[in-house]
C-alpha cells in the first residue's frame, strides 16, 4: 500500500508528513517527507485545549473545546498535505490509506489499578471526507482499554526501519520528542520499549515559562549554564524511575518547580543532564548491551542534548542521519506503517512495549 502518515508532536511545532510503500511488515519504498508549521491559530487552540484536558476530571463530560480542536487539526492536516502532495507530483487518489496520529493533549498511565487515559485529537471522519481516502487513527485507546500503557507505539517501526537499513541487533533507538522513548531490539521479532523520561518537552516549557522563546534553539542557554547536581538528584528521585517497564509518561508529569531557584542557563543545562541521565537509567533494562544508540526526533537538533548523551552513555550515540534515516520523519513514517498494520489487523502493541497482556491490534479505519 502507498500510505501517507501524519504526526503532530507535543512541542506544537509542525505537522510532519511522510509517504511509505509498505505492507505493515516490511518497507518496500520511501516516498517523500516534509512538514508544515502549525498556524498560530491552531497552536493557541491546542494550548488552551491541553490546559482544559489537564483539568478534566474523570467521569466529567468531555470539554467542549475537544471537538473544535479535533476539527481544526483535521482541516490543517488536509491543507498541509494538499501542498505537500502537489509539490511531489502526487494526488489523493494515488494513496491507498492515510494514517493520522492526532494531537496528544492528555496522557495518564494506568496506576494503582486505575486504567489510563489518553486523548489524541483529530477528526478522522472529516479528513476522510476531505481527502476521499480511508483514514486510520485512534492508535492508542484499544491498548489502554485492555490495561496497557498506550505508549510507546513506534517500536515495531523502529525495528522495521533498522532492518530496511541492513542493521543488525542488538541496538537501541531513542526518540527525543517532548517525552523520550527507547526501543531495544535484541533480534528477530524480539523488542522492548518504554518512555525513558523527558525529551525536550520540559526544556521547551522552561523556556516558555521564562519568556525566552519556544525552545532553546541550538542549545544556546544550556551551553553556557552549569548543571546543578542537587536539583538533578531531586529530579531523578521521581518515583517513575523506580517503576519497572513497560511504562509511559506525559510531558507534564515532571514539575519545573525544583528549577525555580536557578538562573535560566543553569536550569536549561540541568534539564539537558536530566534527559541524558534518564536515558542512562533506562539502559539498565536493556535485554542485551546495544552496539549503538540511534537518536531520532526533534531533540537531536539540540547539540547540548546530543553532547550530554555521548558523555554519559556507554555506547556510541549517533543521529539517525548517520544511517540514512530521515530523523525528522521517523514518527510520521511510523504512523504510516501502523496504519498499514491496522488495515491488515496486525498487532501494534505488545506485552513488552505497553504491558498489554497479549499482542494487540489497534486503531480504527474510517472510510469516506
Amino acid at each position: 500500500m502507498l500510505v501517507l502518515g501524519f504526526m503532530t508532536g507535543t512541542s506544537l511545532d509542525a505537522i510532519d508528513m511522510a509517504v511509505l510503500e509498505t505492507d505493515g511488515v516490511t518497507i518496500q519504498a520511501f516516498g517523500p517527507a516534509g512538514e508544515r508549521k502549525l498556524s498560530d491559530a491552531l497552536r493557541d487552540v491546542l494550548i488552551e485545549t491541553t490546559k482544559q484536558a489537564l483539568a478534566w476530571e474523570r467521569g466529567a463530560p468531555e470539554p467542549a473545546i475537544f471537538r473544535h480542536a479535533a476539527e481544526m487539526v483535521a482541516e490543517e492536516h488536509f491543507a498541509a498535505a494538499e501542498g505537500f502532495l502537489q509539490a511531489h507530483d502526487l494526488s489523493w487518489p494515488d494513496l491507498d490509506l492515510i494514517g493520522m496520529h492526532g494531537q496528544t493533549v492528555l496522557h495518564e498511565r494506568p496506576r494503582d489499578g486505575r486504567p489510563g487515559r489518553t486523548v489524541q485529537l483529530g477528526d478522522a471522519e472529516s479528513l476522510a471526507r476531505l481527502t476521499g481516502r480511508p483514514v486510520a487513527s485512534d492508535f492508542r485507546s484499544a491498548d489502554m482499554a485492555a490495561g496497557g500503557e498506550g505508549a510507546p507505539i513506534a517500536p515495531a517501526y523502529h525495528v522495521a526501519r533498522a532492518r530496511a537499513s541492513g542493521l543488525v541487533p542488538p541496538l537501541a533507538v531513542l526518540n527525543l520528542g517532548g517525552v523520550a522513548n527507547i526501543t531495544f531490539w535484541s533480534g528477530e521479532d524480539r523488542f522492548t520499549a518504554f518512555d525513558t523520561g523527558p525529551g525536550n518537552g520540559m526544556l521547551d516549557l522552561l523556556m516558555q515559562s521564562r519568556r525566552a522563546g519556544r525552545y532553546d534553539a541550538g542549545g544556546k542557554y544550556a551551553s553556557v549554564g552549569r548543571v546543578d547536581e542537587g536539583v538533578l538528584r531531586a529530579l531523578l528521585a521521581h518515583p517513575y524511575f523506580e517503576a519497572p517497564p513497560p511504562k509511559s509518561l506525559d510531558r507534564f508529569d515532571f514539575s519545573l518547580e525544583p528549577l525555580e531557584p536557578l538562573q535560566l542557563e543553569d536550569a536549561a543545562a540541568t534539564l539537558v543532564a536530566f534527559t541524558a541521565e534518564a536515558v542512562k537509567l533506562a539502559l539498565a533494562h536493556a535485554p542485551a548491551e546495544s552496539a549503538e544508540l540511534i537518536v531520532t526526533g526533534g531533540g537531536r537538533h539540540n547539540p547540548e542534548i546530543m553532547k550530554a548523551l555521548a558523555e554519559r552513555l556507554p555506547m556510541p550515540v549517533r543521529p539517525a542521519e548517520d544511517h540514512g534515516w530521515r530523523g525528522d520523519a521517523i514518527e510520521a513514517e511510523a504512523i504510516a506503517f501502523l496504519a498499514a498494520r491496522c488495515q491488515r489487523g496486525l498487532p501494534i502493541t505488545w506485552p513488552a512495549t505497553t504491558g498489554v497482556e497479549t499482542p494487540l491490534a489497534g486503531g480504527r479505519i474510517v472510510r469516506p
